[in-house]
C-alpha cells in the first residue's frame, strides 16, 4: 500500500472489514496477526504548526500506519469531541520517519502531527534521547482498562510516556495462486523455487528476527555477533535475487497483485488483503514467529496535547476499541474487547473466538520480541541491513 499525507482513512465501514469473521480461515497454519511502519508526513520547515498550543485550539492530527482503523470511528469520533481531526495514514517505515524528523525532535520542534504510533523499539529509542513528551494521564481515565501485560513495558517502566495502539505478530504472507501451495516455514521463504518473486521488510527487526528463528538463534537475546547467519542468509539472498524487493507496508499491493509469491508480513494487513483476494493468506513460521506493539507518544514540540488526551482516552473505551478491532484484525490492547464481540452478531462472535485475535497461551509461546539495543547497536545492526538492502 502505498503512503499518503492527506488523504482518508479507509472506505467502507467496519462492517465491511467485520465480513472478515466467516474467512478467517485465509490466515494459514498457525495463529498470528501484526502490522507496523512509516514514512511520516512531518515537514523538515521548522516552521510547522500543527493547528495551536497546549490544546487552546480544536485542533488535532493523528499520523498512523496505513489501515489501521476503521472510517467510523474517526467520524464519530470528530463529532462527539467537536475538535477538527486530521487523520492520515503516511507512516510507513520507523527507520525513514526517525531520520527525516530527528532534526526538530531534538530541537523540541513540531513535526507536524500530535500523535504518531511507531513501533515499541522506536519508542524506546526516543524516550531515551528524551524526544517525547510525557503523557497527560489524568485526562486519559480510559487507560486503567489497558491489557495488564501491555501496562509499564520495561522501555517506558513508569507508563508516563507511551500508549500502545495495536500489538501484532509477523509471519509469512503469501499468494497461494502464485506459490501453488501452503508455506509454513521461513524456509519456503528462501526456496529457489520462489526466486525473485519474494519480498522481505526494510523493518529489519521482522525480517532477520524470522531469519534468525530459521536458523535456531534467539532473536529475544540478539547481538550483531549472534545476528551475523542470518545477516548472511538474507543478504546472500538478496544478491542472488531470491528477494525481489525490501518495502515497508506498500508490500501489500505487490503481494495481493501477485509481483510478490510470498513476503514477510504483518497478519492484520493480511487479513484486510484477503477480504477480496481469498488467496492472500498468512502464517506464523512453524519456527516461530515475532510480536510488537505500535504506540501512540507525542513526538517533542506536539502542540495539541490537551485534544490528545481527548482522542486516547476515547479509544481506550472498549465499545470504541472493539469497533476499531473489528475492523484491523490486529490484537485489542483494551480489556473487554473479546466480551462486546462475543456479544455481537455472528461474524463479531466469530471474531472473538479467533485465536488471531485473541492468542492462546500455546500462540503466544511460539512469539519472540526482538532484543533492546543501546545506541552503538542500534546504529551497528542499521549500517549493516543498509548495506544489504541497497540503501
Amino acid at each position: 500500500m502505498t503512503t499518503t499525507e492527506s488523504t482518508p482513512t479507509n472506505s467502507g465501514p467496519a462492517l465491511t472489514r467485520r465480513a472478515l469473521l466467516g474467512r478467517m480461515g485465509v490466515l494459514a497454519g498457525a495463529t498470528a496477526i501484526g502490522p507496523a511502519l512509516l514514512a511520516a508526513c512531518g515537514s523538515d520547515d521548522d516552521s510547522v504548526d500543527s493547528g495551536g498550543g497546549g490544546g487552546s485550539s480544536k485542533a488535532l492530527w493523528f499520523e498512523n500506519w496505513p489501515a489501521y482503523i476503521d472510517e467510523e470511528t474517526v467520524a464519530l469520533f470528530a463529532k462527539e469531541s467537536g475538535l477538527d481531526f486530521n487523520y492520515t495514514e503516511g507512516f510507513n517505515d520507523n527507520a525513514a520517519w526517525f531520520a527525516k524528523n530527528q532534526r526538530l525532535l531534538a530541537d523540541k520542534k513540531s513535526v507536524g502531527p500530535d500523535i504518531v504510533a511507531p513501533t515499541y523499539w522506536m519508542v524506546a529509542r526516543l524516550i531515551n534521547l528524551g524526544w517525547v513528551q510525557e503523557l497527560p494521564l489524568d485526562a486519559i481515565p480510559n487507560a486503567a482498562n489497558l491489557v495488564p501485560s501491555l501496562q509499564k513495558p520495561g522501555w517506558d517502566p513508569t507508563g508516563a510516556f507511551s500508549l500502545p495502539w495495536q500489538s501484532g505478530m509477523t509471519g509469512i504472507a503469501y499468494n497461494r495462486s502464485v506459490t501453488g501451495r501452503d508455506l509454513t516455514s521461513m524456509a519456503d521463504i528462501f526456496d529457489p523455487e520462489l526466486k525473485g518473486k519474494i519480498g522481505m521488510l526494510t523493518e529489519w527487526r521482522d525480517t532477520v528476527g524470522l531469519t534468525m528463528l530459521l536458523l535456531g538463534a534467539d532473536p529475544s537475546t540478539a547481538t550483531l555477533a549472534s545476528a551475523g547467519p542470518a545477516l548472511d542468509k538474507i543478504e546472500e539472498a538478496a544478491k542472488s535475487g531470491q528477494i525481489r524487493q525490501f518495502t515497508g507496508n506498500d508490500y501489500m499491493d505487490d503481494l495481493a497483485s501477485g509481483n510478490f509469491a510470498a513476503c514477510v508480513g504483518w497478519s492484520g494487513d493480511i487479513s484486510q488483503l484477503a477480504l477480496d483476494n481469498p488467496d492472500v493468506r498468512f502464517a506464523i513460521p512453524e519456527e516461530g514467529g515475532m510480536q510488537w506493539s505500535d504506540t501512540m507518544i507525542l513526538p517533542a514540540g506536539a502542540e495539541n496535547v490537551d485534544n490528545a488526551a481527548t482522542w486516547m482516552n476515547y479509544v481506550y473505551d472498549p465499545e470504541n476499541a472493539a469497533r476499531i478491532t473489528a475492523y484491523v484484525g490486529y490484537n485489542p490492547p483494551v480489556v473487554g474487547v473479546q466480551e462486546i464481540l462475543a456479544a455481537g452478531s455472528d461474524e463479531e462472535k466469530a471474531l472473538a473466538e479467533s485465536p488471531l485475535l485473541f492468542p492462546d497461551e500455546a500462540t503466544l509461546a511460539r512469539l519472540h520480541v526482538f532484543a533492546s539495543l543501546d545506541e552503538d547497536a542500534e546504529s551497528g545492526f542499521e549500517e549493516r541491513f543498509a548495506t544489504i538492502i541497497g540503501a
